[in-house]
């Protein structure tokens, strides 16, 4: 008790600049690594064939979705965990953490049972062609096996961070990462297991990592998982999926509308689909540093606005949109310089695989720094528990302006339209996000809580 006695007054009291950067250190370090290893996959089976390539971009949104289920517990339990940490509500916090990580390993286990079940359709459905379904299907199997763990780590880590302790959320991520890093050539070329071997090393990392994690919980001043604190009610999850739901929108539509670009796509080939993954991942990389500013940001965030310091959530919202616009700009101006290098990292010997890589890429830089702000304002709203603000701006980017990209570019431009969609939706999502973000932090000059 006395150890969460402390850590409150840490997260209220320390200077935020400090305070955040501290705790988005190791969040940075969590998305750098799962970024890397993420890549790793595809980096290891590019010289399997370009359809082996395009099977791992086709089941990355499969992997989306069981993310977005440890989102929607992770981050749903850690926002209310935040918060009623900072009102000093210890037992509360205690029973929500249990709740919803033994609700999201039940979910992925269904979710893995019914993805099994359903495999060679559930690989058409998310844009496998006829080329690249056999690859799909054995890429996945192993997948699904390990979505629970899946959903279980990114639960665990979610909780870890909003208690200000990324420092074990960080150790149990890398665990997972370096293992997948050291198994996945291990399994493809030693073991001859070829792209499903990538999907097992993959599967085996993520029960590692949640292992680790599961340690981490039970360190000083952490709140331990127990099964005795597993306690299902409507209202726990009502706060849950209201925290987390934001989360799950905007996953969920990343992983359908990437569904959609790859139906779109595969008019153009199996070379179209797998430049599009290649960049996609390449860009998850570079958005680790805004993830894990946002991630540092939130406990801070949580904490302070559950104990009534408003001046000090507006403080660390504004260091974090400097600091991490800079960033960004520097970034996409390294990623647009060297866009031939890094995507002949993956498929040099594919001319067409390098021609539609290298202007997506190119195209996505224009948007990358409008990224930030557009994360940033997301993530506030959902940690003070400002749920539909968050749903959204969750909601706009991928549904409001990006299908309707895609439907009115690819008929006039072809492939270039399917390339352009995506930036020209980040830039009008950064428009779309400035008045909720003036009203949101408008009303932190009330003495009250605004929920």
């Amino acid at each position: 008790m006395k150890d969460t006695r402390d850590k409150f007054t840490v997260m209220t009291e320390t200077p935020v600049e400090r305070l955040v950067s501290r705790l988005a250190g190791p969040s940075i370090m969590i998305m750098l690594i799962s970024s890397l290893y993420n890549m790793a996959d595809t980096f290891f089976v590019s010289s399997l064939g370009t359809s082996v390539v395009a099977a791992v971009g086709v089941v990355l949104p499969l992997m989306a979705i069981i993310q977005a289920l440890g989102f929607l517990f992770g981050q749903g339990s850690g926002n209310y965990i935040s918060r009623e940490l900072g009102a000093q509500h210890i037992e509360m916090a205690s029973k929500m953490a249990a709740t919803g990580f033994f609700s999201a390993l039940i979910l992925g286990e269904v979710f893995s049972i019914l993805g099994l079940v359903f495999s060679a359709p559930l690989a058409l459905a998310l844009g496998a062609t006829p080329t690249i379904l056999p690859y799909a299907r054995e890429y996945m199997r192993f997948i699904l096996i390990g979505a629970p763990w899946m959903a279980g780590s990114l639960v665990l880590n979610n909780q870890l961070r909003f208690q200000g302790s990324s420092f074990y959320g960080m150790i149990g991520m890398l665990s997972g990462a370096i293992l997948n890093m050291i198994l996945d050539p291990v399994f493809i070329f030693v073991l001859g297991l070829g792209v499903k071997g990538a999907s097992a090393a993959t599967m085996l990392s993520q029960a590692v990592g949640c292992i680790v994690l599961l340690v981490g919980c039970s360190r000083k001043g952490n709140i331990a998982i127990h099964p005795r604190n597993f306690a299902p009610s409507l209202s726990r999850y009502y706060e849950m999926f209201r925290g987390g739901f934001p989360s799950l929108l905007r996953q969920s539509l990343a992983s359908v509308m990437t569904i959609l670009i790859n139906h779109f796509a595969a008019t153009y080939g199996d070379a179209a689909i797998a430049a599009i993954s290649i960049v996609n991942r390449v860009c998850m990389f570079a958005n680790s540093s805004v993830m894990g500013f946002g991630q540092g940001f939130q406990p801070v965030c949580g904490f302070n606005y559950g104990a009534g310091r408003y001046d000090r959530v507006k403080k660390a919202f504004w260091f974090c949109v400097r600091l991490v616009s800079i960033i960004l700009l520097v970034v996409s101006a390294l990623l647009a310089m060297f866009a031939p290098q890094i995507i002949a990292i993956f498929r040099k010997d594919d001319p067409t695989v390098l021609a539609i890589g290298i202007l997506s890429l190119r195209l996505q830089c224009i948007a990358l720094p409008f990224i930030g702000w557009i994360i940033l304002c997301n993530m506030m709203m959902q940690t003070m528990g400002k749920s539909l603000y968050a749903s959204i701006l969750a909601l706009a980017r991928q549904g409001l302006f990006l299908l309707p990209a895609l439907l009115i570019f690819t008929p006039l431009w072809g492939l270039l339209g399917i390339q352009l969609s995506q930036p020209v939706a980040a830039i009008v999502s950064f428009f779309f996000s400035i008045p909720f973000a003036v009203h949101v932090l408008g009303q932190l000059q009330m003495p009250e809580r605004n929920n």
